[in-house]
């Protein structure tokens, strides 16, 4: 499955605000660290606001920070929350059947099964258990989580 360049955006401006919980930052530090467009960012930042990841905070000394703590952030829920989850037209709301296979279809149950379990997966990890081990853009490390998973157990069979 290959997700959204805003799906990539999102997972990744939640990871480097993490890395600076206590701080509040801009739209621009982010955009420059990351080689991302501020305008693509601010529609980025305006939709994980709404959904109450990030919050804002305007005026002097003001910025963006995380609303959440990194390990309350499942990447599987934030996937759902900003990815249109439509491998195929029948999976659309509202679909209006067009295709001839569509009422007895198996594969449409295939591929709803195959995502459920890659969401599932996902669902195993936070933002603070795929932080990484330095703060982006610099040579300092990061803050230990305080909750980490064991990889090892979510990647069991």
């Amino acid at each position: 499955m290959q997700l959204t360049r805003f799906a990539d955006y999102s997972l990744r401006l939640l990871m480097f605000l993490a890395h600076r919980q206590a701080v509040h930052t801009t739209i621009k530090n982010v955009s420059d660290a990351h080689g991302i467009s501020e305008n693509h960012l601010m529609k980025v930042v305006h939709r994980l606001s709404k959904l109450g990841y990030v919050k804002t905070v305007r005026g002097k000394g003001g910025g963006i920070g995380l609303a959440r703590e990194p390990r309350e952030i499942s990447i599987g829920r934030v996937l759902r929350d900003v990815e249109p989850l439509t491998p195929v037209e029948c999976f659309e709301p509202g679909y209006d059947g067009a295709c001839i296979l569509f009422p007895n279809c198996i594969l449409r149950g295939v591929l709803h099964s195959a995502q459920l379990a890659f969401l599932g997966s996902l669902d195993a990890y936070t933002i603070a258990d795929v932080m990484g081990r330095k703060r982006p853009g610099t040579d300092e490390p990061a803050r230990p989580a305080a909750h980490r998973k064991t990889v090892r157990a979510a990647r069991s069979p």
